[in-house]
């Protein structure tokens, strides 16, 4: 493939443009990785730290439990899992892509003697290497999937949609839908717990300015609205009914790898190890469009390197040093014989031409918010507003007995 014509990353050409267009200086924090070239809006201290430490050490403090009071908070949740679960076909319900962090869950589940239903969303980019490696998992645990098959053509469209849009978080699609179908199959197999494997230590550093709420259907309805050439029919919505649902049922969203010690190079030798499990050499990589997005689309359009979050936080929680960070950013953000492989691909796949998709390689970003966005319940009634305070607490308190 001639690679002529084709828009790359090239840090020192952004270093340039921050000064023309955003009026600063290149920064790099002093103790990670993030800079502002990743976020023109970061800030940092007198000492040259970013505002992600601060944000990671609080986020850290919040969800994170160790030694002695994460054994305990983790057998509190089993505990309730299984006691809601009691007499029924599952306990709990959980994701699988294939990757590192839902792969270790699936294994800590099978251990701690939980009975799931495995949800598998296949938006049609699966990689060959993550059909092995559910196929693997589930098989060697003994649990049950369902796969979620999405319809084509409606998602080619929608994706289509959000290229034509130009905003950044092209992927709020398939994680959208996959928190859609998940709370669908917890409120039709009556299960009280959705267990995820995201987690603080490994992936809490992530920019709002690379992102978006993944829950707003409405943001979705809009730019599919403005862009989209088909109706959608079978794709799943987490609409405001949906969450309304869920709610009452009591369905609880855990993320206990916060409360267990959490090492992702040690987790990459437990699963390769028990399960056969093989390395897509990229977090979320096993998915075809996620490594073009984050390989190419993000670093070419949106001057946006995802390695520099994902290892950012894995300085600030103890598990590399920034020396080893820095080794890692010397390394391509794209093997290239792959980019080749997945440029063509992917844009076959779409039915897109070369000049097309440069032109929205170029074209300038928009924002999630020009266009339609789910309000909150006091942004939609404003009139409630001055009862904020007692409403907060009013559910707190209908949570906590549930």
């Amino acid at each position: 493939m001639q690679l002529n014509n084709i828009k790359i990353y090239d840090e020192k050409a952004l270093i340039n443009d921050l000064a023309a267009n955003h009026g600063r200086s290149y920064q790099q924090c002093s103790m990670s990785v993030m800079d502002t070239i990743s976020d023109p809006l970061v800030t940092f201290d007198e000492q040259g730290v970013s505002n992600y430490y601060a944000a990671y050490k609080r986020l850290e403090k919040k969800h994170v439990l160790t030694g002695k009071e994460g054994e305990d908070q983790l057998e509190t949740v089993l505990s309730a899992i299984k006691k809601a679960g009691k007499g029924k076909q599952y306990d709990c319900i959980t994701g699988i892509s294939g990757g590192v962090d839902s792969t270790y869950l699936a294994l800590m589940i099978k251990k701690w003697g939980l009975r799931p239903l495995v949800v598998h969303f296949d938006n049609g980019w699966n990689s060959e290497l993550a059909v092995k490696n559910i196929e693997n998992i589930v098989s060697r645990l003994n649990f049950d999937l369902y796969t979620l098959v999405v319809d084509w053509n409606e998602f080619r469209d929608l994706q289509l949609a959000y290229l034509k849009a130009s905003v950044v978080d092209i992927e709020a699609i398939t994680d959208h839908a996959i928190l859609a179908t998940m709370y669908k199959l917890a409120l039709k197999n009556d299960i009280k717990y959705i267990l995820s494997g995201t987690n603080v230590v490994t992936e809490a550093i992530l920019p709002s300015y690379w992102i978006y709420p993944k829950a707003d259907h409405v943001n979705i309805r809009s730019i599919h609205k403005k862009f989209g050439t088909i109706p959608l029919k079978t794709y799943p919505f987490f609409s405001t009914k949906l969450k309304k649902q869920a709610a009452m049922k009591g369905i609880t969203s855990v993320s206990p790898l916060n409360y267990i010690p959490y090492n992702k190079a040690e987790v990459k030798e437990v699963i390769k190890k028990e399960l056969e499990w093989r390395d897509y050499g990229g977090k979320h990589y096993e998915s075809v469009f996620t490594r073009f997005y984050q390989g190419y689309i993000l670093p070419a359009k949106f001057s946006i390197d995802k390695r520099k979050a994902h290892l950012s936080t894995l300085i600030f929680s103890g598990q590399i040093t920034k020396q080893e960070a820095l080794e890692s950013l010397k390394e391509p953000i794209y093997d290239q014989k792959t980019f080749e492989g997945d440029y063509e691909f992917v844009l076959k796949k779409l039915g897109l031409s070369h000049s097309d998709f440069q032109d929205y390689i170029n074209q300038p970003r928009r924002e999630h918010r020009e266009f339609g966005f789910e309000a909150s319940l006091f942004q939609r009634y404003p009139i409630l507003r001055p009862f904020k305070p007692f409403i907060r607490t009013f559910q707190r308190l209908n949570n906590a007995q549930k």
